[in-house]
């Protein structure tokens, strides 16, 4: 994300988004009633052509800004869709008033006009702070198929099953080896389709992680120095979610935010499971706790921030020495969160 300009009188930022996590950062920055603006193409008719319905109109670009009034986000398209009512534009191409969908796209910029409140500025710079790094990806290797998951900032992207065409051990034929290698460089070149890598972790209930590893060694030294090799009980997506849970991936990396928010989450489930009186979850039971100064720790939905008795309850947080976590709706985590109220406490103290 690299934010282009800004206008701090009239609320206005220009924004550049550069992959699907920036879309995603957008998708909760961008709230209903903000005014957003950036080039356009849409298809204006001529009535008057004598043509046909099919072959009138011509598509045209042009710079157009609408009041948003729904927003949509899809991670496995990567879109991003704004629909509101034109306020500017060519009035000449397009009736002001009508009502119009903007694509958000990778690399073009757009104008966002709001009030912008404490929490859309942090998320707006954790997007450009978090967009310079690298990422980690899951290899969760077995026999003969293999799922990655790349680590992304709303979750967990899945990329496969890539499938080997290896024989049983028992039916060793004479070009197993080949095969063996070739389902090895198959993964590989899927690695190799993302760029800034900081982290390989190979991960599987075999020896078939080892297999690859030594594989990497031998051909592709860079990726075997970013490699880390751990053990799970299954492979696939499983595999995956048993390794972000066990804190590996927070402990390799103090940026892998997805890691950080599903351990906090799991440990206010222990605390749940336990009956503890240190944690508190639901908008009632958390407002109480924070107004008598009890929350040490808030976790909040993503997709909660916008509301404003929620903005009051994480300033509130902050003004008295708490800290703030902001857990993805993405993600597990997430949901399990979600089922909770969208809302929980660490308390410093019991409140009863």
């Amino acid at each position: 994300m690299q934010i282009k300009n800004q206008d701090k009188k009239q609320g206005l930022i220009e924004i550049i988004p550069e992959s699907i996590d920036d879309l995603w950062h957008l998708s909760h920055i961008v709230e209903k009633n903000d005014f957003v603006s950036t080039l356009t193409t849409r298809r204006i008719q001529d009535n008057d052509s004598g043509k046909t319905r099919a072959d009138r109109g011509v598509k045209k670009t042009f710079f157009l800004g609408i009041r948003v009034e729904k927003i949509s986000f899809h991670k496995y398209t990567g879109m991003l869709r704004f629909t509101g009512i034109i306020e500017s534009g060519p009035e000449d191409l397009i009736p002001l008033g009508s009502h119009h969908t903007i694509n958000v796209q990778t690399n073009n910029s757009i104008k966002i006009q709001k009030q912008w409140n404490k929490w859309s500025l942090d998320r707006l710079q954790r997007a450009v702070e978090a967009s310079k790094r690298p990422t980690e990806i899951i290899v969760a290797i077995e026999d003969n198929v293999t799922d990655l998951g790349i680590i992304k900032q709303y979750g967990i992207d899945y990329i496969g099953p890539i499938i080997g065409d290896i024989s049983g051990k028992r039916n060793i034929a004479k070009d197993r080896q080949d095969k063996i290698n070739q389902y090895y460089e198959d993964i590989t070149k899927t690695i190799q389709q993302h760029q800034k890598i900081n982290k390989l972790i190979i991960i599987g209930p075999g020896f078939t992680k080892n297999g690859y590893y030594n594989y990497l060694e031998e051909n592709y030294p860079e990726y075997a120095k970013k490699s880390i090799l751990e053990s799970t009980g299954s492979g696939g997506h499983a595999g995956i979610q048993e390794v972000l849970k066990n804190g590996l991936i927070e402990s390799l990396s103090k940026d892998a935010k997805i890691a950080s928010e599903i351990a906090s989450v799991n440990k206010l489930l222990e605390q749940i499971g336990k009956s503890s009186n240190m944690v508190t979850y639901g908008i009632k039971q958390v407002t109480n706790a924070t107004n008598m100064g009890a929350t040490e720790k808030l976790l909040v939905l993503d997709n909660f921030v916008r509301q404003k008795e929620i903005q009051k309850i994480m300033s509130t947080t902050e003004n008295m020495g708490g800290t703030i976590e902001i857990i993805s709706s993405e993600h597990d985590g997430g949901k399990q969160l979600e089922s909770l109220g969208s809302i929980a406490s660490f308390l410093r103290y019991p409140l009863s």
